[in-house]
């Protein structure tokens, strides 16, 4: 059984955030149990299991997604790494219907790699980046997802301590996502944030996902950054569901319904936004990088 590691929201290798993708034969899910081990062994921030469902009138593969740890309602950019190995290896094509915990989330081909912008060099560092897409082949991919509904909170006690800087704002982002989204006051106090991972994990969500507006108008309109560690992911490179709860606070402040995060991790990525009322669109590029053989045979619950 073949196991990758792709690259997802980023035009190049070792750059977004890797995912592990692991495609199974028709038929119902492995074990609970082995799942979860094939994830905690791999050790990254999501792994995706999906097989297909040739009898299913409104899916074609169903779709789960495990931290090392647990397993997830929802995640983006694993999401991104299923469809791209799916396209890659011509197990699909044109729009797939993926059945999940979060309902039927849809991908398709979207805008050609070169009309994206490129992924940062070093995005903790600077907004812009002369890199190119690499022969590994880097493909644009849109994921159709609901979009999250925020709700004003009062910010809850601890935040600002564990986070290491003010919040402006707070809002609970719904069942789905699940996270707390915090506003900061400007973009140089997300990429300089140095939070206490375990103050952030007795927060009462989740995790933690930042935000504040974009420096200079450019290439990106608003930052992020995601932070996890009571899912035993410290900071999360890029995250897709996270830019779910992002688009819908920054569209109506820019008067835009398309717009651009960049997400400020050490290894940093971009997500193309486009906010449809209930629904967001989520544009990014994935690459793969490993291409292995899992030895281990699928074990039943």
């Amino acid at each position: 059984m073949r196991l990758r590691i792709v690259d997802a929201f980023t035009d190049r290798p070792f750059a977004g955030n890797p995912a592990a993708v692991v495609l199974l034969p028709s038929g119902p899910f492995p074990g609970d149990q082995w799942l979860g081990q094939v994830a905690a062994e791999v050790n990254l921030s999501e792994t995706a299991f999906a097989h297909p469902l040739p009898d299913a009138p409104d899916a074609d593969w169903a779709l789960r997604w495990f931290t090392p740890t647990t397993e997830v309602a929802m995640c983006g950019h694993a999401t991104l790494a299923t469809a791209h190995v799916l396209y890659a290896t011509g197990a699909a094509t044109g729009t797939i219907r993926f059945a999940t915990r979060s309902g039927v989330l849809t991908a398709t081909p979207a805008t050609p790699a070169s009309t994206l912008a490129p992924t940062p060099t070093t995005s903790t560092s600077t907004s812009t980046s002369t890199s190119t897409a690499q022969p590994s082949g880097a493909t644009a991919i849109a994921l159709d997802f609901p979009t999250a509904p925020l709700t004003p909170l009062e910010i809850p006690h601890g935040t600002g301590e564990a986070l290491g800087a003010t919040p402006l704002a707070c809002y609970d982002t719904g069942p789905q996502v699940g996270d707390l989204l915090v506003e900061l006051s400007d973009e140089a106090t997300v990429r300089g944030l140095n939070p206490d991972l375990a103050a952030v994990a007795r927060l009462p969500h989740r995790g933690v996902i930042v935000t504040a507006p974009a420096r200079t108008p450019g290439d990106h309109d608003f930052v992020s950054r995601f932070f996890g560690p009571a899912s035993g992911i410290d900071e999360d490179p890029v995250t897709g569901s996270a830019h779910t709860a992002l688009a819908p606070l920054w569209s109506p402040r820019l008067g835009r319904t398309e717009l651009t995060g960049l997400q400020v991790s050490a290894r940093g990525g971009r997500v193309h936004v486009h906010l449809r009322g209930d629904r967001t669109l989520l544009t990014g590029q994935a690459v793969t990088v490993i291409d292995g053989e899992l030895l281990t045979a699928p074990e039943a619950n």
